[in-house]
C-alpha cells in the first residue's frame, strides 16, 4: 500500500488548484489570487504528489484538467468550506473579520449595488476583498462550483440546492432626448420609433427583450450595444428610444427624459434577487454579507419613486 501523507494537504494549495481549474490557466489563476505563476506551479506540484495525478495536462497552447482533477473539485470545495468554518469558530465578529467575496452581476446591478455595499462592509470589517464577475446567463453551476459566493440577477436559477431572496423591484421605462423629440404619445408611437438595446457579449439579452420575444412582439432595433454605458452617446441628439431600468435615471441617464411604457402582463417589471448555494445558508459570515446586501438595496432603492424595496 502506498504511503500518502494526507496531512500535507493545505488550504492554499486547494485554492490554487480550484483557481486553475476554473480559469483554465496558471497565469489567470495567479492574477486572480494575487500570487506569482511560480507559486501556483509549486502549489500544483505539491498537490500532484499527494493525489498521484498530473491534474492538468498541456493541450495546444493551453492546459486542460484531467478527469481525476474534475472529480476532486467538489471535494476540494467541501474541504475549504470546512476549513473556513473551523477557523471562524462558534462566533463571528465582523470587526475582526477578513472577508473575501465574489459576486456575479451584470452592469446594472453591479454599479447600483456593489460600490455602496463595499463601502458599507469596509466600515464594519477589518478587511474585505471584493471580486466581481459577469453573471451572463445565470446558472446554479456558478454557485455549485464556487465560481461566485453570491449571484445578483432578475432571473434566479431554479435548483433544489440554491436559495434566493428578492432584493427590490424596479421597472423598465422609456428614455429619450427631450431636445430632439417628444415622448411617444401611445404604445403605437412607441413601437413605430427606432430603438437602442443592450445585448451582452455572450449574446444574452435584457429581460425586457426576452419577454417581448416570448409575446412575439418586435421592436425596430437600430443599435445594439454591449452594456448600458454604451447607450447615452447614441441616444444624445437623436429621435431614438431606449428602454432601461428606471433606477438608471439618477446616474448615466440623468440628461434624458423618461416616460412609462404602457405594456401589461408584467413585461416592464424588473425584480432583482440575490442567490446563494445551500452550503452557505447557515455560514455566519455569509449570513452577515447577505444581510448587508439587503440593507444596501433597501437604503438605495427605498429612495426611488419607481422602484420599491423587497418586502421584509
Amino acid at each position: 500500500m502506498s504511503k500518502i501523507d494526507y496531512s500535507a494537504l493545505d488550504g492554499q494549495n486547494l485554492r490554487l488548484f480550484l483557481a486553475v481549474l476554473e480559469e483554465g490557466s496558471v497565469t489567470a489563476a495567479a492574477s486572480r489570487l494575487g500570487v506569482t505563476q511560480s507559486a501556483v506551479s509549486h502549489g500544483l506540484d505539491k498537490l500532484r504528489s499527494i493525489v498521484a495525478d498530473p491534474l492538468f495536462v498541456k493541450s495546444g497552447r493551453g492546459i486542460v484538467a484531467t478527469a481525476h482533477a474534475h472529480s476532486l473539485a467538489a471535494r476540494a470545495r467541501d474541504l475549504l468550506d470546512g476549513m473556513k468554518a473551523f477557523a471562524q469558530g462558534a462566533a463571528f465578529d465582523p470587526k475582526t473579520a477578513r472577508l473575501s467575496l465574489t459576486v456575479a452581476a451584470n452592469d446594472f446591478q453591479r454599479d447600483l449595488l456593489l460600490p455602496p455595499l463595499l463601502a458599507r462592509l469596509s466600515m464594519q470589517t477589518e478587511r474585505i476583498d471584493l471580486r466581481v464577475i459577469p453573471s451572463g446567463l445565470p446558472s446554479g453551476e456558478m454557485l455549485r462550483e464556487g465560481r461566485c459566493d453570491l449571484l445578483i440577477t432578475p432571473r434566479p436559477p431554479v435548483a433544489t440546492d440554491v436559495f434566493q431572496r428578492l432584493l427590490f423591484r424596479d421597472r423598465y421605462v422609456c428614455f429619450y432626448d427631450a431636445a430632439s423629440r417628444a415622448a411617444p404619445r401611445n404604445l403605437n408611437a412607441y413601437f413605430k420609433a427606432r430603438h437602442i438595446t443592450v445585448v451582452y457579449p455572450d449574446n444574452e439579452r435584457l429581460e425586457f427583450d426576452r419577454r417581448l420575444a416570448a409575446k412575439k412582439i418586435a421592436r425596430d432595433i437600430a443599435i445594439e450595444v454591449p452594456n448600458f454605458y454604451g447607450v447615452p452617446a447614441f441616444l444624445q441628439g437623436t429621435d431614438l428610444l431606449v428602454s432601461m431600468p428606471s433606477l438608471l435615471r439618477g446616474g448615466m441617464m440623468k440628461p434624458f427624459a423618461q416616460a412609462a411604457i404602457p405594456l401589461k402582463d408584467g413585461i416592464t417589471d424588473l425584480p432583482m434577487y440575490m442567490v446563494w448555494h445551500q452550503r452557505f445558508q447557515s455560514d455566519p459570515a455569509h449570513v452577515f454579507l447577505r444581510g448587508e446586501l439587503e440593507r444596501t438595496a433597501h437604503d438605495l432603492i427605498g429612495r426611488g419613486r419607481n422602484a420599491s424595496p423587497a418586502n421584509k
